[in-house]
């Protein structure tokens, strides 16, 4: 069943979603985030992520920007650092 690379499947974004490397906090549920379509974007933690997720800076997220506003989206998913590791490995996200 597994096998020896240790890969994991990792949750994919949605036709609506992008990753995005978390770049600075902004408080007041908000932080800054460099997505891998090229756009910066302010990206909303929702209320039922911020008691359970802790978001620090560089962790890597699944944003859905919003369809009314593109600079603004919402954090939908947020990954373990070694989930992120193996998707820079694979070529999904770019530093």
């Amino acid at each position: 069943m597994s096998d020896d690379s240790g890969r994991k499947d990792l949750r994919m974004p949605d036709d609506d979603e992008v990753f995005a490397v978390v770049t600075n906090m902004l408080g007041a549920n908000r932080v800054k985030v460099r997505c891998m379509d090229g756009k910066e974007r302010t990206a909303r933690i929702p209320g039922k992520m911020q008691k359970r997720i802790w978001i620090r800076e560089d962790d890597v997220v699944l944003v859905e920007p919003w369809d009314w506003q593109d600079e603004k989206a919402d954090i939908t998913w947020r990954y373990e650092k070694q989930d992120a590791d193996q998707l820079r490995e694979e070529g999904h996200i770019t530093d």
